[in-house]
């Protein structure tokens, strides 16, 4: 099924589909990186547990009706996925302060927002990911005012049932990042991945970091945190 690698990222290799011009291998690699890349390292069996949760995050989804580019989990490592064409921009949905948004506007830490908060960000590894609002949406990208609107609301459709997902398993959403594409007849659906590397979850008994940060502020064991999740997910059925 897997053809030639057309493109590698941080944090997955994508590969052609042999025969089918219209579908994707992801392959998720065992890299860790953070701060844009700056700080980067390897966690032997990482790229199982963004594979596995990410899927079964997908799963999810999809039984609330929101569509991915998500088919199936091929082994540990790759799933199948719909070939999208990636608008350039970064969805972050903020329920809590936590990150960047405490250092960028001085919000304290743990600040729960009235309601979810939605930023967007220029998705440009040169330019460190920039802020950026409506206006620069439609000069940057190629992106409509309808398309734009859709994003905004699936992304905050997506929080509604992954703030839910992720309660059953004792864990509380504080924010999470999404990207978007177009499919071959130009609709709007999620891609990319959602996992611990694109969510920041506490454990809400214990408040502790069960996402990357526990990478990016060296405080805790990576990989033991991903097992932590999944298990707690494949509990669930």
């Amino acid at each position: 099924m897997k053809g030639n690698l057309l493109y590698e990222g941080k944090a997955k290799q994508v590969f052609k589909v042999k025969d089918n011009e219209t579908q994707l291998v992801l392959s998720y690699k065992n890299d860790a990186t953070a701060f844009n890349g700056q700080k980067k390292a390897s966690f032997t069996g990482k790229g199982k547990y963004n594979n596995l949760i990410s899927a079964k995050v997908f799963e999810y989804l999809l039984e609330k009706g929101i569509n991915s580019h998500y088919k199936r989990a091929l082994n540990d490592t790759e799933q199948l996925v719909e070939k999208t064409t990636i608008v350039p921009i970064e969805v972050v949905v903020r329920n809590i302060a936590a990150g960047s948004i405490t250092r960028r506007l001085g919000i304290a830490e743990k600040t729960v927002f009235a309601s979810p908060l939605v930023e967007l960000y220029y998705k440009k590894d040169e330019l460190d990911d920039p802020i950026i609002n409506d206006q620069h949406v439609f000069i940057l990208t190629d992106a409509t005012e309808l398309e734009l609107k859709q994003i905004k609301a699936i992304a905050l459709n997506v929080n509604t049932h992954l703030k839910e997902f992720f309660t059953g398993v004792n864990l509380t959403l504080v924010d999470f990042k999404l990207e978007f594409g177009r499919d071959a007849l130009g609709n709007i659906i999620l891609s990319d991945e959602i996992s611990p590397d694109t969510c920041r979850l506490w454990d809400k008994d214990t408040g502790e970091k069960m996402d990357k940060d526990v990478f990016r502020e060296d405080t805790g064991d990576l990989l033991e945190v991903y097992d932590k999740i999944l298990k707690r997910l494949e509990a669930v059925k």
